[in-house]
């Protein structure tokens, strides 16, 4: 894989003439996470849309471009909050959806290294249903990554698990990102300050960079400065909301 390239969006969007976001600059820093925090409805997951070349219901006036000017949307994998599995089909073809889609066939040797890293090799042959939440994502982690993209967008894909799964499922999806870049949305202000090595809170009026901790990601769940940032975070949110 070619070194994943920084992304730029510059522009605001509206829907029915109505603003949904003013004018932002936001940088996805190359082969690092940005994680972007915003109340609901501020314009988050259509930011993360507009990347990925999908429809939004909203007018974008502005550009998204890649710092090596190639096409953005072809080198894009997405992730959403919903695991989105296929309920009749086992992981082993869940995680291989995309290159059945577009009738190729998929690359065994690689969907084995993938089942391996996420620890999912004894369940290749098992249903969505036969799964725990947890195991369940890790099969969606492990679709995203057998797409082979550079950018990476993930839209709340560790909120509907419990705290220990969650922490374990981002821990993961760091380890397994490596040299992506990545766009992490979520409500999540202690995922922010865990993950993030740029942080932008977004409103509908403004989009604000804000501080991150010296550690590197994952932080630990008790690190003083993730701690800090987190509670930093809260508060802005807060205020933005007023």
């Amino acid at each position: 894989m070619n070194a994943a390239p920084e992304i730029v969006v510059e522009g605001g969007a509206s829907i029915d003439g109505v603003p949904l976001f003013a004018p932002l600059s936001l940088v996805l820093r190359a082969g690092e996470w940005t994680c972007l925090l915003g109340g609901s409805g501020v314009g988050k997951s259509t930011v993360l849309r507009l990347i990925a070349g999908l429809q939004t219901g909203a007018t974008f006036d502005g550009a998204i471009r890649a710092s090596d000017d190639q096409p953005v949307v072809p080198r894009v994998a997405y992730m959403a909050q919903d695991d989105l599995l296929l309920p009749w089909a086992d992981v082993a073809r869940n995680v291989t959806l995309g290159a059945r889609l577009r009738g190729e066939k998929p690359d065994a040797g690689r969907l084995t290294r993938l089942l391996g890293r996420v620890g999912l090799a004894d369940h290749a042959h098992k249903k969505p249903a036969e799964l725990s939440g947890g195991q369940r994502q890790r099969a969606a982690l492990a679709r995203t990554l057998m797409e082979d993209k550079q950018i990476i967008l993930l839209d709340e894909p560790f909120s509907a698990l419990d705290a220990r799964t969650r922490a374990d499922m981002q821990e993961l999806a760091v380890e397994l990102l490596q040299g992506r870049t990545v766009l992490l949305v979520t409500h999540d202000p202690g995922e922010a300050a865990r993950l993030g090595q740029t942080i932008a809170v977004m409103s509908h009026r403004s989009l604000d960079h804000c501080a991150v901790p010296a550690s590197p990601a994952p932080r630990r769940v008790d690190d003083i400065e993730m701690l800090e940032a987190q509670g930093a975070l809260l508060r802005l949110l807060r205020e933005r909301a007023a």
